[in-house]
């Protein structure tokens, strides 16, 4: 075997296929195609790009946390506080609650990189709902439970307003979605994201070999909490309202269910897990408002029981 054909087979996971793009082509018609349903794709759009944080840290670097909502609140109330003392710019807005949840992400990993993965559930969790209650303690500030009042969100490059119909966020939200799906796909076909799979699957082999298990670690969660940040940004500039809503704990438990209903480890899971939950979620609660969230815990029982390759390739029921 030649060193060019080696060298092709190791690049040949991160080379675009032909269905990928057709794929994101599809995505970016959508706004157009189904302009009725624009706020439903501007909804898709931030959740998956909330999904596709928690997925590099869970799916690739093995980082279970139940207190997700800890970041995706910290850029919402970063763009909101922004907006509304300092400028509009929607932008500038994303850029600064991208690096408030890259900040408290910064922050936090020393407590997280430590400990097994029951102490980082807790841990995870109580940052979110300390940073929950401290948002409920200073409503003078964030608005508490009522939201925040007088939130002003400037038009788009000046030019393009967010407007009722929802196609202007939808496809602001998705561009957005884009580029950090971009720099997902980098990070887990470098080097880097070569050794975060290696440490997840034996973390104490990649320490005898010499790499740092701690700063790698403590880099992907900080990259994952920048990610949330610019999802809880988004939500906040499409919607022009953040309140104690975007920290509470179903947050949380909504994108990890994104998450495994699309599969872990896999950066289009959080795809088609945050399509597939938003879409039986506005189904189901169109048809029984109080339990939709029975049918949705009912159909994640089945596919953990059947199992994803079973139940989307029926063939593999006879093996």
């Amino acid at each position: 075997m030649t060193a060019s054909s080696i060298s092709s087979r190791l690049l040949a996971p991160s080379r675009w296929r032909a269905w990928e793009i057709g794929v994101w082509l599809a995505i970016a018609a959508s706004p157009f195609a189904l302009a009725a349903h624009a706020p439903l794709i501007n909804e898709v759009a931030i959740l998956a790009l909330f999904a596709l944080s928690l997925d590099l840290i869970l799916g690739y670097a093995g980082i279970v946390s139940l207190g997700h909502a800890a970041f995706f609140g910290a850029g919402a109330y970063g763009a909101a506080l922004f907006a509304k003392h300092v400028m509009p710019d929607p932008l500038v807005g994303l850029v600064v609650g991208t690096a408030a949840g890259a900040l408290l992400g910064a922050l936090t990993s020393p407590m997280i990189v430590r400990g097994t993965d029951l102490t980082r559930l807790m841990v995870t969790m109580g940052v979110a709902l300390v940073l929950l209650e401290l948002a409920n303690k200073f409503d003078n500030i964030t608005g508490g439970i009522d939201g925040m009042q007088g939130l002003v969100i400037g038009p788009l490059l000046g030019a393009f307003d967010f407007d009722l119909s929802g196609r202007v966020a939808s496809i602001y939200s998705l561009v957005v979605l884009f580029i950090a799906f971009l720099l997902a796909r980098r990070i887990v076909h470098s080097p880097l994201g070569a050794s975060l799979q290696a440490l997840r699957d034996n973390r104490l082999r990649v320490g005898a070999i010499g790499m740092s298990v701690q700063a790698r670690l403590a880099a992907v969660y900080t990259v994952g909490a920048a990610l949330a940040g610019a999802a809880g940004a988004l939500l906040t500039q499409t919607t022009g309202f953040v309140s104690l809503d975007v920290l509470e704990f179903h947050r949380s438990a909504d994108v990890m269910l994104a998450v495994v209903i699309g599969g872990t480890g896999w950066l289009w899971g959080a795809l088609i897990g945050s399509i597939a939950f938003k879409v039986m979620h506005d189904w189901l609660s169109t048809i029984t408002t109080q339990y939709w969230t029975f049918w949705i815990g009912l159909f994640l029982v089945v596919l953990m029981l059947v199992g994803r390759e079973r139940l989307f390739k029926p063939w593999r029921w006879f093996r």
